[in-house]
């Protein structure tokens, strides 16, 4: 037990508090049980870490921060932590990456059963479940879903420019103001593209070629290990995983033909269906459809892009088409808090059921939404709207 003492003092005094992220005040961190899930490389870790340093002295053995992919965990089971961690007066126990300890959820539920006053924080793939077989945390577990960094953080982060969360109704009630603070903060244009480049994940940047390194093995480990073991894909179709992955960077945004997804990867047409969901669990594709109440939601989603911009610049590199990673920076920021359908005869997308939003360059005109109500223009390269035209890079500003 003191092993993993000293490991958790050595991790929370590396644990650097200089910039905490805002999602930090969305977290309920006073439940009994509480789980972030994401993709990796989102910073759930850091999350955790950070609000342990903040919450208790150093060296206090009320809070254990353990990763449970470590060697310890090899030879002893989570149960025997938590017995332990009680005897020493432990109020909050932290396991990080949860999901990499065979059938943790049980022994959760029997630490949270014989030691109702100690409170025990999760973190795990965004393909996580609260529901295991007989084993069911949904009703005692409150779960996150963390996200990579928005616009906003990400000049935070490595600009250093502090700017406040806009909200949805101010992004199109009164974006004018709002466009108008960050223009006296920096040139937002100036930055926007190598965000959607290398600005998602929240890596210590170096150099870009570095940073799509790590992006691809993060992609490589989703696929290579979180899907067999969290979805029971047979490791041996990893390589055609793969190939789907890369077929969709080159591709997206794409209005799905299965048969011709099927044929290109040598899987049959219920394969890549039930790969396309299982890509979406573990957040590598963004699947739209055009109407979220129809039956055919249960058959094949109507569009596809990859999660975010920095994976389509990591696997597809120079081959890019700058469409492609407008519209899906714009379901990557959009899909946390609202709801996003594909506007297959109007618009681009549809959010919320009710707002229509064209996606463009400088130049788009209005024709494909004109006479539509509660419709607006989402283009790039332009610092203040005008009209209902409204400067793409604000709707990095929502969280």
């Amino acid at each position: 037990m003191d092993e993993l003492y000293k490991k958790h003092d050595v991790m929370l005094r590396g644990t650097s508090l200089k910039i905490v992220r805002d999602y930090m005040h969305n977290i309920n961190w006073k439940a009994p049980m509480l789980c972030l899930r994401g993709a990796r490389g989102v910073g759930k870790s850091t999350l955790l870490r950070q609000y342990a340093k903040t919450n208790f002295p150093a060296g206090s053995e009320e809070v254990l921060y353990c990763s449970v992919d470590g060697m310890y965990f090899s030879t002893h089971s989570i149960l025997d932590v938590a017995e332990k961690f009680n005897q020493r007066g432990g109020q909050l126990l932290i396991l990080d990456e949860v999901h990499k300890y065979n059938g943790w959820s049980r022994e959760v539920k029997e630490v949270a059963d014989l030691y109702p006053d100690m409170r025990v924080m999760l973190s795990g793939s965004s393909m996580l479940t609260l529901t295991d077989g007989d084993v069911d945390l949904s009703r005692r577990c409150v779960w996150h879903d963390v996200p990579g960094l928005s616009f906003r953080e990400y000049l935070q982060f490595y600009k250093g420019i502090e700017l406040p969360v806009i909200t949805f109704d101010e992004l199109l009630a009164d974006s004018k103001r709002a466009a108008a603070m960050v223009n006296e903060a920096c040139r937002p244009l100036q930055h926007f593209h190598d965000y959607l480049r290398y600005g998602y994940y929240p890596y210590y940047l170096k150099n870009k070629v570095d940073y799509y390194t790590i992006v691809e093995q993060t992609l490589n480990y989703a696929i290579e290990v979180e899907l067999p073991v969290l979805r029971g894909v047979d490791p041996a179709n990893s390589r055609k995983l793969k190939a789907l992955v890369s077929v969709l960077a080159h591709l997206v945004p794409f209005e799905v033909d299965v048969s011709k997804l099927s044929a290109t990867i040598g899987v049959t047409r219920g394969t890549v269906i039930e790969y396309l969901r299982y890509l979406a669990d573990a957040g590598i594709l963004s699947l739209l459809y055009s109407d979220l109440l129809s039956v055919k939601k249960m058959q094949k989603p109507d569009k596809i892009y990859l999660d975010n911009p920095n994976l389509l610049y990591a696997i597809a590199g120079g081959g890019v088409n700058i469409g492609t990673a407008r519209e899906c920076f714009v379901v990557n920021q959009l899909k946390y808090k609202h709801k996003v359908e594909y506007g297959r005869t109007s618009g681009d997308f549809m959010v919320d059921g009710q707002w229509t939003f064209e996606v463009g360059g400088e130049g788009k005109d209005y024709s494909q939404i004109a006479d539509l109500p509660d419709s607006f223009i989402l283009a790039d390269d332009i610092e203040m709207p005008h009209g209902n035209k409204i400067p793409l890079w604000l709707v990095g500003f929502l969280y």
